[in-house]
């Protein structure tokens, strides 16, 4: 039998709680839709691009990944994450394991999935779920697990005893399921109250068949952050932030103080670069080695040199060669070319061209930011 994993993202909730006609996954996290960061995580883990199930709006959702080799499933009706997943059973017909994820959770590493289904390929039983040790539960499920060790039950927070609500070991809603076990046990589940369908449940199938249930315990908490809310989104943004400023200080890139530096996902920086506060840098935006960036500068999908100096600036969709000097108050609009050695002084305006010393533009080709 292969030994191949699939996962299965889900995307079909309405996200009623955003307040908003975009669906939730679509929401933008510092440069891309919160859902590429999931995909990308499941991507990683298994090395195949994953099934995602859409709903709400999933004409929306399915453009967005346009030509990527991520393969969709419509739920329609919404009848909850078990039935979510059987949606996927034929697209993951050939996979030995089943990797399940969620679309709204941006921040879940590839290489936390890829331990997670490790773990479930060293188990005997059926299902390894990710969990976290948290102070605020959230709303999320108590893990309760017997003297060996392993899981009994996902209790949610509506049901939960005094007792089981002290638990501060919280289910994710990451899990890695042997995929027959899973085919097989989908149809068993039972109708919700609320007339849906529950993945948990399948915690209770496996043990009352006496089958084993291990849970994997995340080493960064903040990995299991889910938005649900703006709030939340502006949480997870916060923690995208920090990773994205610890990824380019570390490659030797000086930012003066972090906490007043926005950098998208998007971005590159050369080494050597300083950026100082209150810079904003954005999209397709490429800054070259050793240049001083800042501060209160804003950059936008544009290409920057070795060695320049930006100051108090906006740019927008141009292209700077080496060596160039711009501002206070410079102004590039969409099409400006400042070939290398320019000097723009206060208050200039380009819309097209400025010849400098020598002809041809720098360009960077690096990749964006994993």
């Amino acid at each position: 039998m292969s030994d191949a994993v699939m996962a299965v993202v889900l995307a079909a909730g309405k996200g009623t709680r955003m307040k908003s006609n975009l669906p939730k996954v679509l929401h933008p996290l510092l440069g891309k839709p919160m859902l590429v960061y999931a995909v990308a995580a499941a991507q990683e883990a298994t090395g195949v691009p994953p099934v995602v199930v859409v709903g709400h709006q999933a004409g929306r959702v399915q453009q967005t990944f346009a030509e990527t080799g991520v393969r969709f499933v419509v739920q329609d009706p919404p009848l909850g994450t078990g039935h979510a997943v059987q949606q996927a059973q034929q697209a993951a017909q050939d996979a030995r394991w089943v990797l399940v994820t969620n679309g709204d959770m941006p921040l879940i590493r590839g290489e936390t999935l890829r331990r997670l289904v490790e773990a479930q390929r060293a188990h005997p039983g059926p299902i390894t779920l990710l969990t976290v040790i948290a102070e605020d539960p959230r709303g999320f499920g108590r893990v309760v697990r017997d003297e060996q060790g392993f899981v009994r039950a996902i209790v949610e927070e509506a049901d939960a005893t005094p007792e089981q609500k002290a638990i501060r070991e919280l289910n994710v809603g990451a899990y890695c399921f042997d995929a027959a076990w899973l085919w097989e046990h989908l149809p068993r589940l039972p109708l919700s109250p609320k007339g849906e369908y529950y993945l948990t449940d399948l915690i209770g199938l496996a043990v009352a068949e006496g089958q084993s249930v291990q849970a994997l315990t995340l080493e960064d908490p903040t990995e299991a952050i889910g938005v649900n809310t703006r709030v939340h989104l502006a949480e997870a943004m916060r923690v995208l932030q920090r990773r994205i400023h610890e990824h380019w200080m570390l490659a030797g890139v000086t930012l003066v103080d972090p906490e007043r530096t926005y950098i998208e996902s998007t971005v590159t920086l050369g080494q050597d670069t300083v950026v100082w506060p209150d810079t904003y840098l954005l999209g397709d935006t490429h800054i070259g080695e050793g240049c001083e960036i800042g501060p209160n500068t804003y950059i936008r999908d544009t290409r920057v040199g070795h060695r320049c100096k930006i100051f108090a600036s906006v740019l927008k969709q141009a292209v700077v060669e080496d060596e160039v000097d711009i501002g206070p108050y410079g102004h590039l609009r969409k099409g400006a070319h400042l070939a290398r050695g320019v000097h723009m002084g206060n208050f200039g305006e380009v819309k097209k061209r400025l010849p400098g010393r020598t002809p041809g533009a720098h360009r960077r080709d690096d990749p964006p930011v994993p």
